[in-house]
C-alpha cells in the first residue's frame, strides 16, 4: 500500500523591520496585511506581539546595512519619537519651558532608511513638519473610537491618498476650557475626561497591552494594515481600495 505524505506549507510572509515599535500598534497591523515583523526598540517592550530585539534603532539599522543583514527585509517601518518641535508638545509646554529641546531622530533616520535601498515608511503625529505628508490617516476612515491623526512618509514607492471622511462628532472631554461630549476618546494624557485603559483598547483595537504609555504612544494597527496591503498591492501591480 502507497501512503502519501501532504506537508503543508505556511504561506510565504514578507519580512519587516519595525523600528521604534514601542508595544507593536504598527506592527499588529502589518502581521494582519501579510508580512512577518521584526521590532527594535531601544526599551524593553515585553507586550510586543512579535519577535523583539532590544536595541537602539539606528545603531541597529546601521549594523544590519553594514552586514548585510538588511537584504532579509522586504520592508522597513519606523516611527521615531516625536518631541522634537512637535506642534503639541511645543505649543501646550510652552509655558512650562517643554518642547523644541529633544533630539531629531527623523532626518537620521530617514538617512538611513534610504542607504537600505528598501521600501519603507516613516511614521509622525500632526504637527510634525520634518516628514512629507504622503499618506494621512484618521480613526473615521475606519469607524473606530479615536480620531488620532497621523502622517506616512513613503520611501521607494507610493500609493494613492484615502480620502479623509467627516468626524461624527467631538472628542470626549476637556478642550480649552470647554467640556463636550462625543463619539471618540481623547487616547493621550490623564484627566480631563481622558479615555480609560479599557476604553482606549477597545477604541484602538488593541488588546495585548493594558500599559497606558504604551497604549498612548501607539497607532491603531488598521492604519498600518491599510498601508501594509497597499504596499503587498503595489508589489502585485493591483489597487488598494482608498
Amino acid at each position: 500500500m502507497t501512503h502519501t505524505s501532504v506537508v503543508r506549507r505556511r504561506p510565504f510572509r514578507p519580512l519587516l523591520l519595525d523600528l521604534y515599535c514601542c508595544a507593536g500598534g504598527a506592527g499588529t497591523g502589518y502581521h494582519r496585511a501579510g508580512f512577518e515583523v521584526h521590532g527594535v526598540d531601544i526599551a524593553d517592550r515585553p507586550n510586543y506581539p512579535f519577535t523583539f530585539t532590544r536595541a537602539d534603532a539606528l545603531t541597529y539599522l546601521a549594523d544590519l546595512i553594514a552586514s548585510g543583514g538588511i537584504r532579509q527585509y522586504t520592508m522597513v517601518h519606523a516611527s521615531p519619537p516625536c518631541q522634537d518641535k512637535c506642534t503639541l508638545t511645543v505649543g501646550t509646554n510652552r509655558s512650562r519651558g517643554w518642547g523644541g529641546t529633544h533630539t531629531d531622530l527623523v532626518a537620521p533616520t530617514r538617512e538611513l532608511l534610504d542607504a537600505t535601498g528598501l521600501p519603507y515608511v516613516i511614521e509622525q503625529p500632526n504637527g510634525r513638519a520634518k516628514i512629507r505628508k504622503d499618506i494621512s490617516l484618521c480613526g473615521e476612515m475606519f469607524r473606530l473610537g479615536v480620531l488620532r491623526h497621523r502622517n506616512f512618509e513613503l520611501g521607494g514607492w507610493t500609493t494613492a491618498r484615502p480620502k479623509h471622511p467627516k468626524h461624527r462628532g467631538y472628542v470626549r472631554g476637556m478642550r480649552h476650557g470647554v467640556k463636550r461630549d462625543g463619539p471618540y476618546i481623547a487616547a493621550y494624557g490623564n484627566g480631563g475626561g481622558k479615555g480609560t485603559v479599557p476604553e482606549i483598547q477597545q477604541a484602538m483595537g488593541i488588546t495585548w497591552t493594558d500599559v497606558r504609555e504604551e497604549l498612548t504612544e501607539a497607532i491603531p494597527p488598521a492604519y498600518s494594515e491599510w498601508i501594509g496591503r497597499a504596499h503587498l498591492a503595489t508589489m502585485a501591480g493591483t489597487a488598494v481600495a482608498a
